[in-house]
């Protein structure tokens, strides 16, 4: 996203609706962290820190895993990709409801076997510091990279928001973004976090709802036209709504496996992201935990209808090439798209409160966000490494308390420090990589776990690191990291793998591992204590 571009766009944010959204946005937030940190945990006791108690009933923890969900990818890159790609982004908005599919599949056993982490569940099938030290490491893989995507936005963003441009202006709305959901997260914990999220959703669900009235009174409350201006001002009228938009410039075999291959990533990533996990764990019991994930299919499902229609609009609206002038991914048509309602309304004060909606949206969408992976983060820290490898299980509450709310400014800080370090890289990429960590390591862990009675310790390691280093190793070499105008860096030349998403490969190679690591940790259980038997006897 440009946003020296963006602010010179007509119709999107002019200087005094700019000022009623800065007061405003700026009364809500403090109020926000406010009440987040107030509503914190009262002892600490380390059910309380990390899952509220247990006792989230199935309609309030939809709205609480719904905001889990919505990152700002979703609310900000759904109507970009539907805008630009059209058919293609119709797909991926879709593929973010089928991921609650793959989670509803997952709820009742994750929620059966789980305590605070994924190491919890993984110990269950095999006790022992490695296995804590290897999920710790996917973990921190799939959450840093996200929380450095989620705050690069959350900077460009905030900038816009308040009129100004620069290097610097980001950076430091970087900073001031994440320190206030360090000290969310350090002081509230799950109970805080669960405050943010539910606010949250019901705000982005208020914000669809009268984005989406506006826009389709604009349209006469035809479908049909707007899709017909959708296709007109997408300058693609004959290919908008067919297939091929989002991989246009790969090679002719790339395009294909490119755009299954996100498919996957999304609808298999998503579902098993750490701090999605962890918000299971605030289900009282397993079919609570499923009663959950179904109210949060028709509540993500109804909100991603509403993406595609305000992507739509962008086409519309503001036009595919205008979009793409500020930002080539067209995360900034919702921006742009509540500009141009807001310079349309019949009064000032009616475009400015819908400008201050969508604003405190946004803003609200990436502290939750944020808040949401830190605490997962610093759980893997806190209570894998530090207190079951460092402390082997005999650290009390207290300390563990201590230490996650520690682990929680310390990733805070690292990611801060990433974000602001790759200001003005095209992020983006960190974002795929952490579900591709996901989808590659977590999934096939849990379906072995789950599923398999055979699977064992060395599987599971064999499955977490070799998933781990396919999914990160094939996207260095890939074409979204070096070699591209596009990639992270550009100038390098790395990109020796085809394919711009890596699951096609890096999952199959996971599964193969697990499987081939627990027919071989048998063998070797087997061989020990055959020779085992052999030294008894000689000595008898």
């Amino acid at each position: 996203m440009r946003p020296e571009v963006l602010l010179a766009t007509p119709g999107v944010l002019d200087r005094d609706t700019r000022a009623i959204v800065l007061m405003a946005f700026l009364a809500f937030i403090v109020a926000m962290l406010f009440i987040c940190v107030l509503i914190g945990p009262e002892t600490d006791r380390v059910h309380d820190f990390y899952t509220a108690g247990r006792r989230m009933p199935p309609l309030r923890g939809a709205l609480v895993l719904s905001g889990v969900y919505l990152s700002a990818a979703t609310v900000l890159g759904t109507p970009g990709s539907v805008a630009v790609f059209g058919y293609d982004g119709l797909f991926i908005a879709l593929c973010t409801v089928l991921s609650l599919g793959v989670l509803l599949l997952l709820a009742a056993p994750l929620r059966e076997s789980g305590r605070f982490t994924l190491g919890d569940t993984f110990a269950l099938r095999a006790p022992g510091p490695a296995v804590r030290i290897a999920v710790a490491v996917v973990t921190l893989s799939a959450s840093v990279p996200y929380l450095v995507v989620q705050l690069s936005g959350a900077g460009v963003t905030t900038t816009v928001l308040l009129g100004i441009s620069g290097p610097g202006a980001e950076q430091a709305a970087m900073v001031m973004v994440g320190v206030l959901v360090v000290g969310a997260t350090v002081f509230g914990g799950m109970r805080g976090t669960v405050v943010l999220q539910v606010i949250k959703t019901i705000l982005l669900l208020g914000m669809a709802l009268a984005v989406t009235a506006v826009l389709f009174h604009r349209f006469g409350w035809s479908t049909d036209s707007l899709v017909d201006a959708a296709r007109d001002g997408s300058g693609r009228p004959a290919t908008y709504m067919r297939p091929g938009l989002r991989f246009a410039d790969a090679s002719t075999s790339a395009p294909t496996l490119d755009f299954i291959g996100l498919m996957i990533t999304i609808v298999l990533g998503v579902a098993c992201m750490p701090h999605v996990a962890l918000q299971l764990n605030t289900a009282p019991d397993a079919p609570a935990a499923r009663r959950t994930v179904r109210h949060t299919i028709a509540i993500v499902g109804g909100f991603c209808l509403a993406t595609t229609v305000m992507g739509l609009a962008g086409s519309a609206l503001i036009g595919v090439p205008v979009i793409n002038a500020a930002d080539p991914g067209g995360n900034s048509t919702l921006l742009m798209l509540t500009g141009e309602l807001a310079g349309g309304s019949s009064t000032h004060t009616i475009g400015a409160l819908l400008v201050v909606l969508v604003a405190s949206a946004i803003f609200l969408t990436t502290l939750a966000v944020v808040a949401s992976v830190t605490l997962a983060a610093a759980g893997a820290i806190a209570h894998d490494l530090y207190t079951h490898v460092l402390g082997r299980g005999r650290t009390t509450e207290g300390r563990e308390v201590a230490a996650a709310r520690w682990a929680s400014a310390a990733v805070g800080a690292l990611s801060i420090a990433l974000a602001v370090w790759a200001q003005g890289w095209n992020v983006l990429i960190l974002s795929v990589l952490a579900l591709a960590v996901a989808a590659s390591c977590v999934l096939p862990a849990l379906v072995y776990s789950f599923f398999w009675k055979r699977y064992n310790r060395t599987g599971l390691l064999w499955t977490l690191y070799g998933g781990l280093g396919s999914a990160v190793g094939l996207q260095i070499c890939g074409p979204t990291f070096s070699g591209s105008p596009l990639a992270l860096f550009p100038d390098w030349h790395l990109n020796w793998f085809p394919l711009q998403t890596v699951v096609l490969v890096s999952m199959p190679t996971a599964f193969l591992l697990g499987c081939l690591g627990s027919v071989m940790g048998k063998t070797a259980r087997t061989a020990e204590r055959g020779a085992g038997r052999r030294t008894m006897v000689a000595r008898e």
